[in-house]
């Protein structure tokens, strides 16, 4: 059966992934099962998407619930769902508005419109650029793409949307130079995904929003990966002791549903008025029930604690292989947003983990991450530290 679906797979999807030679048909938990019933221990969950582990059955009855109530109307009438979502993440943030969308990458193209609008509403349209960071990501969109400080994510699909300037992360006089009067924001991930895991040093988020408020420019905080608890907080600024203006979610939000949002302050906020932005699907009733589910078992069940104290056992387990290994250059990440950083490609790593029961994935070629569901047990991550244990050591 695997071998059908792969062969049928090569020949009606268009080729834009290299996927693992495994078919995925169940999960419960931090455990998946392919189709020939071999079990995985998940220590991906969908890309920091399923925090609180596959098929949580509090979600899942939300959605059934939902769907047989009603599972879609236009955004032109008021939901019950969407509003109390909304409402919710207002509570627990700095926000005070919410937009909804489908993606992280709709989230960018969100808060990057809005970024433009709210300057030209202030009758400064020459105030469009905006700065990201080096090694960053920001979606695969057109201009979520343009926003991305990754080469080989632009390549091909030049000549990109102009109004982007890019600048290393952590690095504050660069930053400094590049926000210029003609820039309207300043973008980031708190905690660079993609990138590396790449950890702010010590005041650096604290110097961007000082930047900012000394030019004017808007900080918007892409937290699509580090929000919803993956960080041991719900959003990783809280960390930081930094409010953004602007705030992007997605992935964890719907626990494996898409969603996507755009958080704002009022003052910014405004700038959104009737017909200035939209999305069909944006917050449609059965995602936003499932949503709202999702968060409050995060905060019924202590998740996000759960998260902290998951990741600082992970971590220290982590850096005991570090000492063990000499082919581990560097441990990094907060929380259960965790990687080791090789002295050499790690890909061959990742099929041999998977070989042995574990999914984990590897990004820029040598760093190892791990971002399992929140919900992960320690015993479970016992069991990949020896596996990992073991395959370093014929290194």
């Amino acid at each position: 059966m695997k071998d059908n679906i792969v062969e049928t797979e090569n020949q009606v999807i268009a080729n834009t992934y290299s996927r693992f030679p495994i078919v995925i048909t169940k999960g419960k938990g931090c455990v998946l099962e392919d189709v020939d019933g071999r079990e995985y221990i998940d220590f991906v969950a969908g890309i920091a998407v399923c925090n609180l582990g596959h098929s949580h059955p509090e979600v899942l009855n939300a959605l059934s619930k939902q769907a047989g109530t009603l599972l879609h109307v236009s955004n032109l009438y008021y939901t019950v769902p969407q509003v109390e979502l909304a409402s919710w993440l207002v509570k627990n943030s700095f926000a005070d508005r919410v937009f909804f969308c489908n993606s992280g990458a709709e989230a960018n193209e969100a808060a990057i419109k809005l970024a433009r609008k709210y300057f030209s509403d202030k009758g400064e349209k020459d105030r469009f650029r905006i700065v990201t960071m080096k090694k960053s990501f920001h979606g695969r969109t057109m201009a979520a793409m343009s926003a991305t400080g990754q080469e080989k994510i632009r390549a091909g699909y030049e000549p990109v949307l102009s109004g982007f300037d890019f600048v290393p992360f952590n690095h504050l006089e660069e930053l400094q130079k590049a926000v210029a009067p003609d820039v309207c924001a300043v973008m980031l991930e708190p905690i660079q995904g993609e990138g590396g895991i790449i950890t702010p040093e010590p005041a650096y988020l604290e110097g961007v929003r000082k930047i900012c408020d000394e030019t004017g420019a808007l900080l918007v905080f892409d937290e699509i990966q580090t929000g919803i608890g993956r960080t041991g907080k719900l959003f990783a600024y809280e960390h930081f002791g930094v409010t953004p203006d602007i705030m992007t979610l997605a992935k964890a939000l719907g626990n494996g549903l898409p969603i996507g949002a755009m958080l704002a302050s009022e003052s910014v906020a405004e700038s959104f008025s009737p017909g200035s932005h939209a999305s069909t699907f944006g917050g449609t009733p059965v995602i936003t029930a499932a949503s709202l589910e999702t968060l409050k078992v995060i905060e019924r069940e202590n998740i996000v604690d759960r998260s902290k104290e998951a990741g600082e056992y992970f971590k220290e387990k982590l850096l005991l292989l570090k000492n063990k290994h000499k082919v581990i250059e560097d441990v990094r990440g907060i929380g259960l947003l965790l990687g080791i950083k090789l002295k050499e490609p790690g890909a061959d790593i990742v099929n041999a983990c998977m070989e042995k029961g574990f999914l984990i994935n590897c990004i820029q070629e040598n760093i190892l991450r791990f971002i399992p569901p929140l919900v992960i047990k320690n015993k479970e991550i016992d069991s990949l530290i020896d596996c990992l244990d073991e395959m370093l050591g014929s290194r």
